[in-house]
């Protein structure tokens, strides 16, 4: 019985993947028209379909949406009842109908063509009522439906969706959007956090910085060490108050396993030379990356990083960027 089970479920995803296949060759000048028509949209998208095609839909007004692209869903049946007077002049409607005869679409198209309004069609049948009509018609023919029975709509709905996917992510890279604008529709959770959060804004700064001058005796250091937010590791600085170098726990552990004598110590006996460093303005992200190449748990932050010798004015452990949410 299991054996059958998946091979029923590896049929159907097989037949959508098919169906996927068969959208991609379809593909022709229709779709730069329609990409056209949605990046001079001075309005919004009105996204449209009844059934499984309205679910569908409404996936794409919110891919469209979140990608820089203003849409919004509108129900058939509700247009009919007053929602129509949403879709305004300068919108652009997508209407999805795999037969492309659904009969709750027809009021939308005769309001479209009324107000001048132009209408993107996505079916199955470019020889349907909706396709004729529409400023531009989307072919997604399937050879069949998953479903056993021929009946749910299932490989078509999966390849209608991926057309939609794709308008939106090709109009998002005709506009031009950036992560950074991509960030700001999202400002929420780990997403807008690794995007938007910078340096500066989850640093340590002023008495919870790590430093001692190089002078400081050993003693010293280790109680630096341990009492500051950021624990485990110091900054060393010179009579400038730049910073020459770091110690962390392994640089006193490999100092003592050579030379166990603790008298008359200093940091500058200890510390490894040249510390890395990352600028104030940076993402939050590119701390993380430079941590985990390089296999350190903090870095020291300057207003500029490219100095060889700069001033430190904050320290940034992993920890933080834990608590940042960007990890």
């Amino acid at each position: 019985m299991t054996s059958k089970l998946i091979d029923t479920a590896k049929l159907t995803l097989q037949s959508e993947i098919d169906g996927i296949k068969s959208v991609i060759q379809n593909l022709d000048c229709n779709f730069e028209h329609a990409i056209e028509l949605i990046r001079s949209c001075s309005g919004k998208l009105i996204l449209t379909g009844i059934g499984k095609s309205g679910h569908v839909a409404k996936k794409i007004a919110a891919t469209f949406s979140s990608t820089g692209t203003p849409s919004l869903f509108l129900h058939p049946a509700e247009a009919l009842h007053g929602d129509l007077g949403i879709v305004s002049s300068g919108d652009l409607v997508i209407a999805i109908s795999y037969s492309g005869e659904s009969p709750e679409l027809m009021s939308i198209l005769r309001y479209s063509k009324r107000k001048s309004i132009p209408l993107i069609s996505i079916t199955g049948n470019p020889n349907s009522t909706l396709s004729r009509h529409s400023n531009v018609n989307l072919n997604v023919k399937i050879d069949s439906e998953a479903c056993p029975l021929g009946l749910a709509p299932t490989t078509s709905s999966t390849a209608t969706l991926a057309l939609g996917d794709a308008l939106a992510m090709v109009t998002l890279e005709a506009k031009g959007i950036s992560s950074k604008n991509f960030a700001e529709w999202h400002p929420s959770g780990s997403l807008g956090a690794k995007l938007l959060t910078k340096v500066k804004d989850i640093m340590h700064t002023g008495s919870s910085l790590p430093l001692v001058n190089e002078d400081t005796p050993i003693s010293e250091v280790l109680s630096v060490m341990t009492k500051r937010e950021v624990k485990g590791a110091t900054g060393v600085i010179n009579s400038k108050e730049l910073l020459i170098g770091v110690i962390t726990d392994g640089d006193i552990r490999r100092f003592f396993e050579e030379s166990p004598k603790f008298e008359n110590i200093q940091a500058k006996d200890i510390m490894s030379h040249n510390p890395l460093c990352i600028g104030e303005g940076e993402m939050a992200e590119v701390a993380l990356r430079i941590m985990e190449s390089k296999r350190v748990q903090m870095l020291f932050v300057t207003e500029d990083s490219k100095e060889n010798r700069p001033k430190p004015i904050g320290v940034l452990g992993i920890q933080d960027l834990l608590k940042a949410k960007i990890k």
